[in-house]
């Protein structure tokens, strides 16, 4: 699980930190989808709104029944259209199409759904469904061959979103991939820490990070936390952004990789250091993204002993030995395809259809916007992704992933898929 540094990520297995949203939680700005010219004016926005006479009879559903949306004549952007594109996404869907199955299947799930708000949407309908898509997936030809059969075969529950009407707030995360020791020396000063074996007993309100590590990060062996140093980093930053994100792969200096994971964290809500250094007036809060954040920090380093302090919030980890970062359900997320939501109103591991304007790279190697839909699976949860207007969009592991999920905040749709019987 992850959180977010401008509000956008997952922090917690509680506050459920799924991999996160370290990039995102920095971004702020609530830019507008901006539809391109894709079709006729109709079939750009307001088909993918909620009908206005659904929303006034669902005031409080966080999800409301409707049809599918039908496409309009060369709307691209209505398909998902990698599925069968010249390199086919096929198995990256249909691996994580598996995990929400493996998950489905377990006695969280089955208590997950139990007293779900939605009473439609049950577990068993969740899995027939997802195991229907599986089918279509493997036996359609293309984007619109399988749309047309989702047409025909499933309703969707779409999120009321932020504003009752749809809108939803799409950020992402990613796994970082930073240099680490396993043990202390000059170069490597900074560590992440495991679970405290006894943190349960902690008297509340727990230390705060402050008072764990000290303003400058290198202050925790003379407290609790002293003996519980699990790796160690070169710069000040990169233990706190793992933490944000909520996992990370290492390179050790021996040449080998491993990975860590959130293992649980302190009863604090995450704080926002992008929003602070706005606060002050050091940044505008207007088209802030982490890019700009960490220029910032590259400039100011010395700040950083004044902004980290100000989250109180703590994550501990484990070891993964080279697994992948995991999400709030216990399986393994997959790049492209793997969400997080809100998970006291979202279904767990069900079948998602999302539709946002995502950055990708293009053959001169810069990155720009498109919008898009995706199906996806709902399979982790984030501190700051909270209420029906919010989804962190995982996009994996590395600089790239991360220089995109760093520059990644729009407002779009997001829909889950059912069986109509």
């Amino acid at each position: 699980m992850k959180k977010t540094l401008a509000g956008l990520g997952k922090f917690n297995k509680v506050i459920t930190i799924s991999l996160p949203v370290v990039l995102s939680i920095f971004l702020v700005r609530m830019q507008s989808l901006a539809y391109q010219e894709l079709s006729p004016p109709e079939c750009r926005v307001k088909k993918w709104d909620i009908p206005v006479s659904s929303t006034a009879e669902n005031q409080k559903a966080p999800l409301i029944q409707r049809l599918p949306v039908t496409c309009c004549q060369g709307d691209t952007s209505c398909f998902d259209e990698v599925l069968y594109g010249e390199i086919p996404d096929k198995k990256a869907l249909l691996s994580a199409i598996a995990r929400s199955l493996q998950y489905l299947q377990t006695a969280n799930a089955a208590a997950a759904y139990q007293n779900y708000q939605v009473a439609q949407i049950r577990r068993d309908r969740v899995i027939k469904s997802l195991k229907r898509f599986r089918e279509l997936l493997l036996t359609t030809n293309s984007a619109t061959e399988l749309h047309q059969a989702i047409e025909r075969e499933f309703v969707l529950y779409q999120s009321v979103g932020k504003d009752t009407k749809g809108s939803v707030l799409f950020t992402a995360y990613y796994e970082p991939l930073y240099a680490a020791s396993r043990v202390p020396t000059a170069e490597y000063r900074y560590p992440v820490y495991q679970l405290p074996p006894d943190l349960n007993s902690w008297t509340k309100p727990h230390p705060t990070r402050e008072e764990l590590e000290g303003a400058d990060g290198l202050q925790a062996a003379k407290g609790k936390l002293r003996g519980l140093e699990l790796f160690w980093f070169r710069d000040r930053l990169e233990p706190y952004l793992a933490q944000i994100q909520g996992s990370a792969r290492l390179q050790l200096p021996d040449g080998s990789q491993t990975t860590i994971g959130y293992a649980g964290n302190i009863a604090y809500n995450y704080k926002s250091i992008g929003r602070e250094l706005a606060n002050d007036g050091k940044l505008p809060l207007e088209g802030m993204t982490m890019p700009i954040i960490l220029d910032y920090f590259q400039k100011h380093p010395q700040e950083l002993n004044i902004y980290i302090p100000r989250d109180r919030s703590f994550v501990f980890f484990q070891e993964n030995h080279g697994e992948p970062a995991q999400g709030s359900i216990n399986v393994p997320l997959t790049a492209e395809r793997s969400i997080a939501t809100d998970k006291s109103l979202m279904p767990p591991g069900a079948l998602a259809l999302i539709r946002a304007s995502i950055p990708f790279v293009n053959p001169t190697g810069k990155i720009e916007e498109r919008i898009v839909s995706r199906y996806v699976l709902d399979q982790d949860a984030g501190g700051a992704i909270k209420g029906a207007g919010r989804v962190d969009y995982f996009l994996g592991t590395g600089k790239l992933a991360g220089d995109r999920a760093g520059v990644t905040v729009s407002n779009g749709q997001l829909f889950y898929l059912l069986l109509k019987h």
